[in-house]
């Protein structure tokens, strides 16, 4: 069997550049997760690798396949120098062990949650996951195993996730386009959503 792990951090180091940090975090009962950081000019991206290990697996189903089943890692870009964001490398590491905890399938469009601030002061408690295939492309892996998909996570504000619950995924990525919203912007303000 592939050793998925070093296959996925060659493809960020190919997208992103070398880290300059990283960070692990292992919670009871799931394997290490490791959160890197790249800085890229004005913006500092954070890439979780060890969610792709396994494949996700739908939790009603009997048994989890260890082979087939989606794979992924969550992306998260900010402006760099704007608020202390590097205090996001936990919540990043509990979102990117909910498939193994929770029996979560992490798909586009979904709404993760971290119970409090993505870190100290932040207005955003939760993420909208993106679409893949953007800022890091797929890692085609051989059959019969799932690609691994890099997923963005777009923060958003409490109000945005009780509107976005309500409208769909696709209204509030809509609302912020119309109103110019500068998603990687930590400090930013909901958008209006009257």
């Amino acid at each position: 069997m592939v050793d998925v792990l070093p296959l996925v951090e060659a493809r960020l180091n190919t997208a992103l550049g070398e880290p300059d940090a990283r960070a692990a975090v292992t919670f009871l009962g799931t394997d290490r997760i490791e959160v890197l950081r790249f800085r890229q000019a004005d913006v500092v991206r954070y890439a979780t690798l060890g969610m792709s290990d396994r494949p996700m697996t739908d939790p009603t189903a009997v048994l989890a396949d260890p082979v087939q089943g989606p794979r992924a890692e969550l992306v998260l870009s900010v402006r760099a120098g704007v608020a202390d964001t590097d205090k996001v490398l936990r919540p990043l590491a509990v979102l990117a062990a909910s498939p193994q905890v929770e029996g979560l399938v992490v798909t586009p469009g979904a709404s993760l949650d971290v119970g409090g601030p993505l870190w100290p002061g932040a207005p955003f408690t939760s993420v909208l996951v993106g679409e893949p295939g953007g800022l890091v492309e797929d890692l085609e892996l051989d059959a019969p195993l799932d690609p691994v998909r890099f997923l963005p996570l777009l923060p958003m504000t409490p109000n945005e996730a009780a509107w976005k619950r309500v409208h769909g995924a696709q209204a509030l990525q809509e609302r912020w386009l119309a109103n110019g919203t500068d998603l990687r912007d930590p400090t930013r303000t909901a958008v209006p959503l009257d």
